[in-house]
C-alpha cells in the first residue's frame, strides 16, 4: 500500500526518504501532512527548544471524554475529539 518517498528538508535541502513504514505510522496516528524536514533538522530543532527554554504554544480545550478543560500542544480542530492527560492515557 505504501512506498517509500524521497522528500527534500526545507531546512536544509538535502533529501531524505519518507518510508513507507512512517507513512503508515502517521496514517495510524491521523497526521495529515509529510514531515518536511530530514531527521538531522528536527533532532537540530528540538535540541534548540529545549536548550532555549523556549515553551510550546498550548491551546485551550475542552476533554471530548469528561468535559474537563485541558491545554493541548496543537489547535483543536471540530472533526477529532481532544482528551485530556488522565483520558487520553486511559485511552492507551
Amino acid at each position: 500500500m505504501y512506498q517509500d518517498k524521497t522528500l527534500t528538508c526545507k531546512d536544509c535541502g538535502s533529501e531524505f526518504v519518507f518510508t513507507a513504514g512512517e507513512q503508515e505510522f502517521y496514517a495510524e496516528k491521523g497526521f495529515q501532512n509529510e514531515p518536511t524536514r530530514c531527521k538531522d533538522c528536527r533532532q537540530a530543532k528540538k535540541d534548540a527548544r529545549r536548550s532555549s527554554g523556549e515553551r510550546r504554544e498550548m491551546y485551550e480545550a475542552v476533554c471530548s471524554e469528561c468535559g474537563k478543560t485541558t491545554e493541548v500542544p496543537f489547535k483543536p480542530s471540530n472533526d477529532r475529539p481532544v482528551y485530556c492527560r488522565e483520558c487520553y492515557e486511559a485511552r492507551k
